[in-house]
C-alpha cells in the first residue's frame, strides 16, 4: 500500500493565516494527477503544531473523501505527549485515513524504553498502519534500530521514515526487521541512495514543487536503475538543498505559492520566506525545469 514517493503536503493558507480548504482539496488533485504515490496530511511540513482539532478533522475528511481511494491518505497524529497522540492517532482512524505516521516526542528527549512505550500506546489506539518517524536533527531525540525492532513485532506497526540519510541506519534496521518491514527516508537529498539500498520510497518536502519527477526518481530507484535515478535526482538536486535554505516548511510553502498553487500564507512562529532567499529557490526550481 505505502510506496514511491510519497508528499509530506503543505497546509494552504490565506495570507491572514486561516486555511484554505478549497486550495488544499485542489492540491490532493493536482497530486494525484502528477504521480504522487501517497500523501501525509498534518505532518510537521503541514505545519501540524498549529493546526487547531477542528481543522485537522476537516482536512482528513476532505483529504479520504477527496482522494476517494485514489492515493492513500497518512494522518500525522504525533506529538510529545503520548495521551495527545493516541488521541490524535484514534480520531484519525475514525476520518477513514490508510495510515498514520507518529514522529518521536521532540523536546521531552525520553530514551529507548520511553520510546516503545510511547510508540506502542499509539499503535494499540491505530486500526489501522503505524508508520514511525525518527527525525533526531528536529527533535533531539534518536530512534536506534534496536528499538525499531522490537517496535516492528507490533502488529500494527509496518515501518519507519528515517531521516538521518544514514545508509549504515538503513542497512541496520533491514537486518534487524526483515524484508517486509517498510523504511522510507525522510531526508530528499539523500532518498536515492537508501532507496537503491533497500528503503520502499520517500515521504517527501521536494514533492511539494516537484511531484511528477519525486515519482520518476523513486520508479527508477525502486527498480534498481540506478543510472536513471541519478538523471532525475540530478535535476531535482537544488531544490533537496534550498527548499531547507530556512526552516520547513518556510521555502517550501513559497515555492508552491510561486508555481500559483496555493496562497502565501504561513502560520506564525514561521513568518514568510525573506526575500533575500526568493532567488535562490527560484534558481533552484528553475533548475528542475518545473517553472
Amino acid at each position: 500500500m505505502f510506496r514511491g514517493s510519497i508528499v509530506a503536503l503543505v497546509t494552504p493558507m490565506a495570507e491572514s493565516g486561516e486555511v484554505d480548504y478549497a486550495a488544499f482539496e485542489s492540491l490532493l488533485d493536482w497530486h494525484a494527477e502528477q504521480g504522487t504515490d501517497g500523501v501525509v496530511v498534518l505532518g510537521t511540513t503541514g505545519e501540524s503544531p498549529t493546526i487547531t482539532t477542528a481543522e485537522s478533522d476537516e482536512l482528513l475528511r476532505r483529504a479520504v473523501r477527496r482522494l476517494g481511494g485514489r492515493l492513500p491518505v497518512i494522518a500525522g497524529t504525533g506529538t510529545n505527549s503520548t495521551a495527545t497522540t493516541v488521541e490524535r492517532t484514534r480520531r484519525a482512524c475514525e476520518h477513514g485515513v490508510d495510515g498514520v505516521l507518529i514522529v518521536t516526542p521532540y523536546y521531552n528527549k525520553p530514551g529507548q524504553e520511553g520510546l516503545v512505550q510511547h510508540f506502542s500506546a499509539a499503535a494499540d489506539a491505530s486500526s489501522v498502519p503505524v508508520i514511525l518517524y525518527n527525525v533526531p536533527s528536529r527533535t533531539a531525540c534518536d530512534l536506534l534500530p534496536p528499538a525499531v525492532e522490537r517496535l516492528s513485532e507490533h502488529p500494527r506497526i509496518v515501518g519507519v521514515k528515517e531521516a538521518t540519510g544514514l545508509l549504515t541506519r538503513v542497512r541496520e534496521i533491514l537486518e534487524r526487521c526483515g524484508d517486509d518491514f517498510l523504511i522510507f527516508s525522510g531526508d530528499d537529498a539523500s532518498c536515492r541512495e537508501l532507496m537503491l539500498a533497500g528503503a520502499q520510497g520517500v515521504i517527501s518536502v521536494t514533492a511539494n514543487a516537484a511531484p511528477r519527477l519525486m515519482h520518476e526518481l523513486c520508479d527508477a530507484a525502486l527498480e534498481g536503475d540506478a543510472s536513471g535515478a541519478l538523471l532525475v535526482d540530478q535535476r531535482l538536486e537544488l531544490l533537496h538543498r534550498d527548499l531547507f535554505v530556512e526552516a520547513n516548511p518556510i521555502p517550501v510553502k513559497w515555492s508552491v505559492a510561486r508555481l500559483g498553487l496555493i496562497p502565501p500564507g504561513i502560520r506564525l512562529p514561521l513568518t514568510p520566506l525573506e526575500t533575500r532567499h526568493h532567488a535562490v529557490v527560484l534558481a533552484a526550481m528553475k533548475h528542475a525545469e518545473i517553472i
